[in-house]
């Protein structure tokens, strides 16, 4: 009898025979085990079927005249591939030349007529189980296959936000302590110049809108002349920029550009801007750190000044 898994899913088969007496046997037959049952009286007539309802199974006659069952088995497997469904030949030819050209065809069993319908019965059952535990197996595949896809998306957007200040959507004081460490390396390496500007936004009231600072990040990072340049947070009101590969000029003149685009794109009168800028060549015998509080220095000397000043050492 059937599986006891597939009863409340009754299974569909289709049968191919040219003769009609035993299509309507094998019908009864499997209808007696629970099955859903179509018929086929020929190759092309079960193409046709085929395509239309994707059966469970085939139970295929091997010799049938116009499209013998050898062919009719290559092309449904062309139809749908891997996930043709499982094809049972029925054949008199019981040679193993025949049985080797089921099998090279796509069959997936052979059974020989006269049928002995225990063994029949037993096949299908095996078949549709197997089918079944496959079909399974690829669910599962594609749930954990989904939820990999989930938790890397979910651990990418922990990463980014790791990185990122939320306020102003730029990167934070961590990231940008970790990539000035990263490009300090890899310039020390190169022996290429490396910069830094930070800025200080001095606002008239105490009371600031977010969307000051927001808009300021912003107007920063439209600033950038490359893409190794990094705009953070630095602090409060305070941002920087690191330039890799920038000489003292460039910087001064990303600078000037930063001082001219921020009072030009937002309400000037209520803030004014001091920038403090510097440059090394990393070596061994300086560091990141070193490069910060010349940094530092040069915006505590812009900050004596009234109204809105660069100053670069």
């Amino acid at each position: 009898m059937i599986n006891t898994d597939l009863e409340n899913n009754s299974p569909a088969i289709l049968v191919v025979d040219d003769e009609r007496v035993l299509r309507l046997v094998l019908r009864r037959a499997m209808e007696k085990e629970g099955y859903r049952v179509t018929e086929a009286c020929s190759g092309r007539h079960c193409l046709d079927i085929f395509q239309q309802q994707q059966p469970d199974i085939v139970l295929l006659d091997a010799m049938m005249p116009d499209l013998d069952g050898f062919s009719c088995c290559t092309q449904m497997q062309r139809l749908l591939g891997d996930n043709c469904p499982p094809i049972l030949m029925i054949t008199v030819l019981d040679d193993q030349e025949s049985v080797d050209r089921a099998f090279e065809a796509g069959a997936t069993d052979y059974i020989t007529k006269p049928i002995d319908w225990k063994v029949l019965s037993q096949r299908v059952n095996r078949l549709l189980t197997s089918r079944r535990a496959i079909a399974e197996i690829q669910r599962k595949i594609q749930r954990e296959c989904h939820l990999t896809v989930q938790m890397e998306t979910g651990n990418r957007e922990l990463q980014r936000l790791a990185t990122v200040d939320i306020l102003t959507q730029i990167a934070n004081r961590s990231y940008f302590d970790e990539y000035l460490e990263r490009e300090w390396n890899r310039l020390q390496k190169y022996q290429l110049s490396l910069s830094l500007i930070l800025c200080n936004i001095s606002f008239v009231n105490s009371d600031i809108p977010d969307a000051y600072l927001r808009q300021i990040a912003d107007t920063i990072g439209k600033c950038k002349r490359r893409g190794a340049d990094l705009v953070a947070r630095y602090g409060g009101e305070e941002f920087a920029m690191i330039l890799p590969n920038s000489e003292r000029k460039s910087a001064l003149d990303v600078a000037t550009a930063i001082l001219s685009a921020t009072k030009a794109n937002s309400n000037s009168e209520f803030f004014s801007l001091k920038l403090g800028v510097t440059s090394i060549l990393p070596s061994p015998e300086s560091s990141p750190q070193q490069l910060i509080n010349r940094a530092e220095k040069a915006l505590k000397q812009a900050k004596i000044a009234i109204g809105d000043r660069i100053y670069q050492i």
